[in-house]
């Protein structure tokens, strides 16, 4: 039983209003915190939490409103200010420098001196106790670039903690974590409100809040729409709060119908020490899922089909065709795309135009005969791509980095498309993504399958695959285990193989 939060605010913001180039990003809304307490922020992408959260970080001033922290009103001008006066906030983008140590990362303009001298000791201990803390094995002298996104939003996690903030912002913390992750996340969560840190959770994952969240606040639209007990909400109500409408269905009724005909065919892949003897079958016009556990070997397999991993041996056939596939220009050439999990560092350019990220994979798509790029006929093509996918956007000159997760998401998909790609890889496609741009994903994957392109799905979400797919390709161990018929199987049997509790069926 969770001791109750302190009832005098610790924080409180009050009729903050925010707007980029005349868009209203939030329109005079207020938020409070208590001590000891852990208040969830909802709202689907665009809503303002995270603008809200970076004006109250430091990383963004507000055009009006007031900031009162510990009785005081304040105005932080920095992000420095703010850690200073004990305002820390773990980002959903892994604000992490990759060719840095773990332990440099975590310290990073605050590294522990003897004289004009970083104390490399004392630096590595004081990692280590923080990373000790959240119950991971992560070396402080490993370098940032050699791990797993996982890792990576631990070593995010110890750099908050390296604070000891009072105030502790958390930007979909989970996102990127396992299970077993997650418990200890929890866990540190736990100590942490007993120990009176105030807490800001943001996260698209409703049900896991019920475990550690005192109150939810909902923004919808860069407005207030509630603040209360979050036991006194079902999570439908919130949802019904954040998308400004009941959600039905959490997914959609399927319109394709897989046909017979492989498009797709892998056999005996294999990467040493990585996965082996891989061998699988899409169909066209089907959702084929990838379901494991974290390190199974699901995004290495398609890492390996689409050319960006060279597997040691294995064979790639599309549409009864043998490839010989040496790098991702090859798999892109044949029709076959990966959209990575990464989608921020692997799959957009985040300073370039909305028009500048749809031409990136065909270039010559809109390249007049001696090469030079017809910027008007760039504009048609992403124009074409905004309106068919429902991205939501100023203009095809919108910087990408400006655009919420789900129509950054929307904006890869478009890439490939125009491609006119045969095979697309979708890797944790709804990583980040609020329940309303969640349904509009699904439905997207279910059109490009109705229209005969071979999907698949890659997701650590087993309700995800179980709601999406027709078949699912269950990996444990650097091995395919078995593939099943989606209709007929449930999520007790998927994770009995993922496991590797299940004996080995032939797919």
């Amino acid at each position: 039983m969770r001791e109750p939060a302190t009832a005098s605010p610790l924080l409180a913001l009050t009729g903050i209003t925010k707007r980029f180039l005349g868009v209203t990003a939030l329109n005079g809304v207020s938020f409070e915190l208590r001590r000891g307490e852990v208040h969830a922020l909802c709202g689907e992408n665009g809503a303002g939490k995270s603008t809200l959260m970076k004006i109250l970080s430091g990383q963004l001033q507000p055009d009006a409103g007031e900031i009162v922290y510990k009785g005081a009103p304040v105005r932080f001008a920095s992000t420095p200010q703010a850690q200073a006066a004990g305002v820390a906030m773990i980002h959903q983008e892994l604000n992490l420098v990759p060719h840095l140590s773990v332990a440099e990362n975590i310290f990073l303009a605050r590294e522990p001196r003897r004289g004009p001298f970083i104390d490399r000791r004392r630096l590595h201990a004081e990692s280590r106790r923080c990373l000790d803390r959240l119950g991971v094995d992560i070396a402080p002298q490993a370098i940032v670039r050699t791990l797993s996104v996982a890792q990576r939003q631990m070593v995010e996690i110890a750099k908050a903690l390296s604070i000891d903030a009072e105030v502790l912002i958390m930007d979909e913390p989970t996102s990127s974590l396992t299970e077993s992750e997650t418990e200890l996340l929890f866990k540190v969560i736990a100590e942490l409100r007993r120990a009176g840190v105030a807490l800001v959770y943001i996260s698209h994952r409703l049900d896991e809040m019920a475990r550690i969240v005192d109150r939810v606040t909902v923004l919808r639209d860069g407005r207030h729409v509630s603040t209360g007990d979050f036991a006194a909400s079902s999570v439908d109500e919130v949802v019904e709060r954040m998308v400004g409408r009941a959600l039905e269905d959490k997914f959609p009724p399927p319109t394709r119908v897989p046909s017979s005909e492989v498009l797709l065919s892998v056999r005996g892949l294999a990467r040493r020490g990585v996965f082996e003897d891989v061998g699988f079958e899409l169909r066209r016009g089907e959702i084929l899922g990838f379901a494991g556990l974290m390190g199974a070997g699901r995004t290495e397999v398609a890492r390996a089909v689409f050319g960006a991993d060279l597997p040691d041996t294995g064979t790639v056939r599309l549409g009864g065709e043998a490839l010989q596939i040496r790098s991702p220009r090859d798999a892109i050439r044949h029709g076959i795309a990966y959209l990575s999990e990464d989608r921020k560092g692997h799959g957009l350019a985040l300073n370039m135009t909305v028009a500048h990220n749809v031409s990136l994979a065909n270039m010559a798509g809109v390249a007049n005969a001696l090469g030079f790029i017809r910027f008007e006929r760039e504009a048609s093509v992403a124009q074409r791509y905004i309106d068919s996918l429902a991205i939501r956007t100023p203009s095809t000159r919108q910087a990408v980095r400006l655009l919420s997760g789900g129509n950054q998401q929307k904006v890869v998909i478009a890439k490939w498309l125009f491609r006119d790609s045969r095979v697309l890889f979708f890797d944790e496609p709804t990583r980040g993504i609020d329940v309303g741009a969640k349904y509009a994903i699904y439905k997207l994957l279910d059109e490009l399958a109705a229209q005969g392109i071979g999907v698949v799905l890659i997701s650590s979400e087993l309700p995800e695959i179980l709601g999406m797919t027709d078949r699912v390709a269950v990996f444990h161990a650097g091995r395919l285990r078995t593939v099943l018929d989606t209709r007929h199987t449930d999520q007790e049997e998927v994770m009995q193989h993922a496991s590797g509790l299940a004996a080995t069926e032939t797919p």
